[in-house]
C-alpha cells in the first residue's frame, strides 16, 4: 500500500465520521496506525512461513533416520525397518494431535505467567489454536517425531510391529510432552523462557533440544534395548554361552547410511535455526547465521575427530591404518546432537570443542555398549543419549554472557569458564543443566521402563525367534528373499528355515480355524507345534535321514534288477554270473547303510551345532 493511498483512505475514513475537516494530527495518527498494522501483518506472515519452512526441514529428517536404519540392518529386514520408521512418524502425529501438544504447551505460552505447572491442560485436538499457533504446532510435531524415531533404529531386526506403534503413541502423547512442558514452556519449573520465578534466576537452557529431544529419545532407546535383549547370535551361541568375540551384523548398505547422514545434517539447519521461533522479534534474526555456522562446525569436528581417533587406536592395536566410514558418519551425528542445546549461546570455537568431545564420547560409549552386551543396531544410544547429555552440560561451561543477555535479557549466571574471567567460579547455570538432565532421565525411566516391561511380559515386544532368523521382511511383509549376503551356516540352510517357517504359519492358521469353529467351548492355544528345537533336531538328524533315503533307493534298485532279470528268462551263464555279482555288491551296500542308520544321532556337543549361533533363544 502506497503512502498516497494510505493518506486517502485515512482522509476518507475521518471525513465520514465527522463533518469537519480532519486535523493534521488525526491524519498522522491514522497513517501511523495503518503502517503499524501492515508491519505487524508482515511480521506474522514471515514468522509463520519461517516456522513452516523449518518444520519441513525437521520433518525431512525422518527420511534421514529411515535411510540410516535401513542401511544398518541386513537385507532381509529392510522393508520392516522402513515400515516401522513410517509408523513412528504416523503414531507420533496422532499422539501429538490428541494429547501431546496440549500436555506440552496447552495454555502455557505466556512468558509473563507466574504459574508453575507440571503439565498443560488446554488445546486438546488443536482446539482453540489460531493460524500462528498452528504453524508452531507443526514445528513442535516435527521435533516430537524425531524423538520417537531415535528408538526405531536401536531396536531393529527383533521387535514386533505393534510395539513400535504403541511406544510411539506413548512417547509422543505423554512422556515427551511432559519434558517439553518442564523445560521449554514458560509454565515449566525448569524453564528459562519466562520473566519471573526462574530456577536459581537462570533456568535450564536447552535451545534446540539436546536434552528435550535427544536425551529423551536416547534414554527410551536404552531402556527398550535392555528389556528387549540383543539380536540372536550377537553375543552368545545357541547354548547361551558368551562368545569370545561378539558377532558383527554388518549392514547391507553404507551408501544408504551416508545418504541418511547428509539428509539429517541438512535437516539440522531447520532443527537448530528454527528454534528461534519468532524471527522478527527483538534481535532474534541476528542469531540465525551464527546458529547455522556452529551447527556446521560441530558436525565437521565430530566426524574428523572420530575418524582420526579410531584410526590411531586401530593402528596401535593391529599395526594397520584403517579408515572406518561408519564411525565417521556417527561422529558427525554426535557433533550435531551435542551442539543442539547451546548453538545460540556459544562461540564458534566452542562449537568445535563441543564437536571434538562429542566424537570421542561416541567412540568410547559405542565400545562400552558392546562390552556390556547391549545391542544397538545403529549406535543410536551413544549418538543421542550420551551426546545429548554432553551437549546439555556444555551450555553450563561455554555459554557467553553477551549472548545470554540478548536472548534471555539476563547474564548474571553464564558458562562456568566465562565466570572465571569475572573472578568467580559461579556454576549456577551448570547446576541448572544437571538438575534438568536428572529430571529427564528419571522421568523417562519411571514411565518407559514399566511400559516396555509389560509389553515384554505379555509377549508383545520381541519377535518370534524363527522370524528373526529368516528376517522380519518375510515374517511381516510376506515377501520372499530375492537376494542374500555372504554364505554362512545360517544362509546355507535358509531354504530349510523358510520351509519350516511356512509350516509354522500353516499350523497357526489351522489352530485358529479350529478355535473359530469349535462348538465345545474349548480353545486351543495358537502356538506352533514346531519350534526352534525342531529345526535343531532336524539339522542333527539330517545326515542319518540322508543315509536312510540312500538305503531305500538301494533296496528298490535290487528289486528292479531282480524283476528285470527274471523276466528275461535268459540261460546264459555269464549273465547269471553278472547278476550274482551285482546282487552281492548291492547287499553289501545294504548292510553298510543299515549299520550307518543304526548309529546314534550326533551328540548336542558336536562342533557343527556349536558353530551355529543363531539359536541362542
Amino acid at each position: 500500500m502506497s503512502s498516497s493511498s494510505t493518506y486517502e483512505t485515512c482522509l476518507a475514513d475521518l471525513s465520514s465520521s465527522s463533518s469537519a475537516t480532519p486535523s493534521t494530527e488525526d491524519l498522522l495518527i491514522c497513517i501511523s496506525n495503518s503502517f503499524d498494522e501492515s508491519q505487524t501483518s508482515t511480521d506474522s506472515a514471515v514468522n509463520v512461513f519461517y516456522l513452516l519452512y523449518a518444520a519441513s526441514l525437521v520433518f525431512l529428517m525422518q527420511a534421514g533416520f529411515a535411510m540410516v536404519a535401513a542401511g544398518c540392518v541386513r537385507l532381509n529386514n529392510v522393508q520392516n525397518t522402513l515400515l516401522k520408521n513410517l509408523l513412528d512418524a504416523c503414531g507420533a502425529s496422532l499422539g501429538f494431535y490428541t494429547l501431546g501438544y496440549a500436555f506440552a504447551w496447552g495454555g502455557s505460552t505466556d512468558v509473563s505467567t507466574t504459574d508453575v505447572t507440571f503439565i498443560g491442560k488446554e488445546n486438546f485436538f488443536m482446539i482453540g489454536l489460531d493460524f500462528a499457533e498452528e504453524s508452531f504446532w507443526l514445528f513442535q510435531l516435527a521435533f516430537c517425531s524425531a524423538s520417537a524415531t531415535i528408538v526405531a533404529g536401536t531396536l531393529a531386526e527383533r521387535c514386533q510391529m505393534g510395539a513400535y506403534l504403541g511406544y510411539s503413541l506413548m512417547l509422543a502423547g505423554f512422556v515427551y510432552p511432559v519434558v517439553v512442558h518442564s523445560i521449554w514452556s514458560p509454565a515449566g519449573f525448569l524453564s528459562a523462557n519466562r520473566l519471573n520465578g526462574i530456577l536459581w534466576d537462570v533456568g535450564m537452557i536447552d535451545f534446540a533440544g539436546s536434552a528435550v529431544v535427544h536425551t529423551t529419545g536416547g534414554m527410551t532407546a536404552l531402556i527398550a534395548t535392555k528389556v528387549l535383549g540383543p539380536r540372536t547370535g550377537r553375543f552368545t551361541d545357541l547354548r547361551g554361552r558368551v562368545l569370545a568375540t561378539p558377532k558383527d551384523f554388518t549392514g547391507h548398505s553404507l551408501a544408504l547410511q551416508m545418504l541418511g547422514v547428509f539428509i539429517l545434517w541438512f535437516g539440522w539447519y531447520g532443527f537448530n535455526t528454527g528454534s528461534i521461533i519468532h524471527l522478527t522479534q527483538h534481535m532474534n534474526y541476528t542469531f540465525v547465521s551464527s546458529i547455522a555456522i556452529n551447527t556446521t562446525l560441530a558436525a565437521a569436528s565430530g566426524a574428523i575427530t572420530t575418524l582420526f581417533v579410531n584410526t590411531v587406536v586401530q593402528e596401535r592395536l593391529t599395526g594397520e591404518v584403517t579408515y572406518n566410514l561408519q564411525y565417521t558418519m556417527n561422529g558427525c551425528l554426535s557433533g550435531l546432537v551435542a551442539i543442539t542445546a547451546g548453538c545460540a549461546v556459544v562461540e564458534s570455537w566452542a562449537s568445535i570443542i563441543i564437536g571434538i568431545v562429542g566424537g570421542v564420547l561416541y567412540l568410547m560409549c559405542s565400545k562400552l555398549l558392546v562390552k556390556h552386551h547391549i545391542d544397538d543396531a545403529v549406535d543410536g544410544i551413544p549418538v543421542h543419549l550420551i551426546n545429548g547429555v554432553w551437549g546439555t552440560l556444555s551450555v553450563g561451561l561455554f555459554a557467553v554472557p553477551e549472548l545470554l543477555e540478548t536472548l534471555h535479557n539476563r547474564s548474571d549466571h553464564c558458562g562456568w569458564f566465562y565466570s572465571w574471567s569475572r573472578g568467580s567460579a559461579d556454576a549456577t547455570l551448570l547446576a541448572c543443566q544437571i538438575v534438568g538432565l536428572l529430571f529427564v532421565l528419571s522421568w523417562v525411566t519411571v514411565t518407559m521402563f514399566p511400559f516396555f516391561w509389560v509389553l515384554n511380559y505379555l509377549g508383545w515386544l520381541r519377535s518370534d525367534s524363527l522370524e528373526e532368523v529368516i528376517g522380519l521382511d518375510v515374517g511381516y511383509q510376506g515377501g520372499v528373499l530375492q537376494a542374500r549376503g555372504h554364505k554362512d551356516e545360517v544362509e546355507s540352510r535358509m531354504d530349510n528355515y523358510i520351509s519350516e517357517y511356512v509350516k509354522q504359519r500353516e499350523e497357526r492358521a489351522a489352530l485358529k480355524q479350529i478355535n473359530d469353529t469349535s462348538t465345545h467351548g474349548r480353545i486351543l492355544l495358537g502356538v506352533s507345534l514346531h519350534s526352534v528345537n525342531n529345526i535343531l533336531d532336524s539339522s542333527l538328524r539330517g545326515e542319518t535321514k540322508e543315509k536312510e533315503n540312500s538305503l531305500t533307493r538301494a533296496t528298490s534298485a535290487i528289486d528292479i534288477m531282480e524283476r528285470s532279470n527274471n523276466s528275461r528268462k535268459s540261460s546264459q551263464g555269464d549273465l547269471e554270473s553278472n547278476k550274482s555279482e551285482k546282487l552281492s555288491s548291492l547287499a553289501q551296500i545294504n548292510d553298510s547303510l543299515r549299520s550307518a542308520a543304526s548309529e546314534p544321532i550326533q551328540d548336542n556337543n558336536s562342533n557343527e551345532v556349536q558353530d551355529e549361533p543363531w539359536l541362542d533363544n
